[in-house]
């Protein structure tokens, strides 16, 4: 079904300037951005009702996180029903109200699907669980024998990314204890058999789907993850490394070569519609040269740049993986992504000066040491935004980090609700921290989230200084940084630039140009002199007497 209201985007773009290569995408997660109904969380209606302040931002494209039918064991990444809407965000005519008035502001519509796993109230897993071993309906998902003299043993030693076993048994029809199933995430999200044809149909179906609603394209959640290892070997993953893969050795479970055929089927799916669809993938693997394989021609569009997320606030590296990126993406013609937030890691206004390590996944809570003072942190992160706006290829905002929000470690016990604080008995506080319902108006009940105070996280106090309407007045504001760093991004093309470093400025300190435009970023302790007739074009922080202060990012036309 093409509708009126995506004719505005229903041919290709020219080769090699298709919107997704330079868009600038902003995260939105549903249950935590606007809240129309008053019960406390977000839900569809409210994202259209905010449209226009996304729109007045300046972003791209946004990227809805799960909305299906769900349970909500795991926030909406346990789907039920791929093909509908779950009632606490709405109907399916919601989604398509709210699609429609995005398109309207020209704003492109991504919606997360989840091929790896679906919940255990899905119709599928609900039917093998009254089905027979063996039988096709346990065959959509990995059932196995356990091993043990009796079978009460896993059949091997996979521990869940939530922590704990990555193996449940189940309860025959019979009454008797019987066959264990996989789960790579919570006991509540079953994992599909994808050497199974029927599985490939079913997912043909639901992005046909969406598609036909007039969706631009789809983020996959775990993207590397649906194929694994068919002799399911022991492995015992590294404990520092992220929970999310990404070892150099990829776990049996993580990075199989099958997954490139899926997305390549995939790819010709979005391919039988207009418009420029386009597939990212969320894949935590080893490198940026193997992230390269998911975007070659065939396959993916982009990939989220996880190295560049994770990489610490320091030249050297920083340079290194964007020349990295660069290279490696650029050699099978796709953009280099960049990311420095979303809903899975502590927020970079906080993280980037944590002064402790803090593994992927891990979060931080009241106890954590090194959590730094806002301020100077914010500081820093907005340094580190005006530093990725400016560089070539496409760029993620998550919600929320346009207004320097921290992320909130102090939340009560009590009111956590992510499976990792749970499956690991609070070792792990998990995501929570970067999940709080957003603030838009500083003296309205929940920081105008809805109109009744409710909201299924509780807001810190101190975001009342960061509420949307108290910083728009401001010119020094985050959320006006924001703005300006994107409407310059696109009147100057940077996304569509080819950097090239200027090597004048010492250590600590990157340098580039780019489209035009001279961008300086000072990481070093020290101030940088400004380069002699440069005119400022925007400052990340205040200047210094005429110079760069520490943590502070510049773009010059020179």
């Amino acid at each position: 079904m093409t509708s009126q209201h995506d004719l505005h985007h229903a041919t290709d773009s020219a080769p090699g300037r298709e919107w997704w290569r330079s868009a600038v995408i902003y995260q939105i997660y549903p249950r935590s951005f606007a809240d129309h109904n008053g019960d406390g969380l977000g839900d569809l209606p409210g994202i259209t009702s905010r449209l226009e302040e996304l729109q007045e931002l300046g972003i791209d494209a946004i990227w809805l996180s799960p909305f299906m039918t769900s349970p909500q064991k795991d926030a909406g990444y346990d789907v039920a029903d791929y093909c509908d809407v779950d009632p606490i965000f709405g109907t399916l005519a919601d989604f398509d109200q709210m699609l429609q008035a995005a398109h309207a502001r020209g704003i492109r519509v991504i919606v997360d699907l989840v091929p790896n796993h679906s919940s255990d109230q899905h119709a599928w897993f609900q039917q093998a669980l009254t089905a027979a071993p063996g039988s096709q309906e346990r065959k959509r998902y990995i059932f196995r024998e356990g091993t043990g003299e009796n079978g009460e043993l896993p059949p091997n030693n996979w521990q869940s990314i939530f922590g704990g076993p990555a193996w449940t048994r189940v309860t025959e029809p019979d009454g008797n204890l019987g066959q264990w199933y996989l789960h790579l995430f919570d006991s509540s999200q079953p994992d599909f058999d994808w050497s199974n044809q029927e599985v490939h149909e079913e997912f043909r179906r639901i992005l046909r789907f969406w598609l036909d609603r007039g969706v631009d394209g789809f983020r996959v959640d775990v993207a590397h993850g649906l194929v694994k290892d068919q002799d399911f070997p022991d492995y015992t993953p590294d404990p520092e490394a992220a929970s999310m893969g990404g070892e150099q050795t990829p776990a049996p479970y993580f990075e199989q070569p099958g997954v490139h055929q899926i997305y390549r089927d995939w790819r010709e799916v979005l391919e039988e519609y207009d418009g420029d669809r386009a597939l990212c993938g969320e894949a935590w693997v080893s490198s940026v040269d193997a992230m390269a394989q998911w975007v070659r021609p065939d396959e993916m569009h982009q990939t989220f740049n996880f190295e560049y997320l994770l990489a610490p606030w320091e030249a050297e590296e920083l340079k290194d993986i964007i020349d990295r990126s660069i290279n490696a993406f650029g050699a099978v013609g796709a953009p280099s992504t960049w990311v420095l937030s979303n809903h899975d890691v502590v927020r970079h206004a906080t993280r980037l000066s944590l002064t402790e390590e803090n593994p992927q996944g891990t979060g931080i809570g009241p106890d954590s040491p090194g959590i730094p003072a806002h301020q100077d942190a914010v500081q820093r992160a907005q340094a580190a935004t005006a530093l990725m706006l400016a560089l070539p290829g496409s760029a993620y905002v998550y919600q929320g980090e346009e207004l320097g929000l921290d992320e909130v470690h102090d939340l009560p016990a009590d009111t956590r609700q992510d499976p990792t604080w749970f499956r690991t008995e609070g070792e792990k506080y998990g995501r929570d921290g970067c999940r709080v319902p957003i603030p838009w108006e500083a003296e309205a009940p929940a920081f105008g989230f809805n109109t009744t105070g409710e909201a299924w996280l509780p807001q810190p106090q101190r975001w009342t200084a960061l509420a949307r309407d108290a910083q728009r007045a401001d010119p020094q504001s985050t959320l006006n940084l924001y703005r300006q760093l994107l409407s310059l991004r696109k009147q100057r093309d940077l996304g569509s630039g080819a950097l090239e470093w200027v090597q004048d400025y010492g250590p600590g300190v990157l340098a580039f140009r780019s489209a035009g435009t001279l961008v300086i970023a000072n990481i070093s302790g020290s101030p940088v002199e400004l380069p002699e007739g440069a005119e400022v074009l925007v400052a990340s922080a205040p200047l210094e007497d005429g110079r760069i202060g520490a943590d502070t990012t510049v773009w010059l036309e020179q």
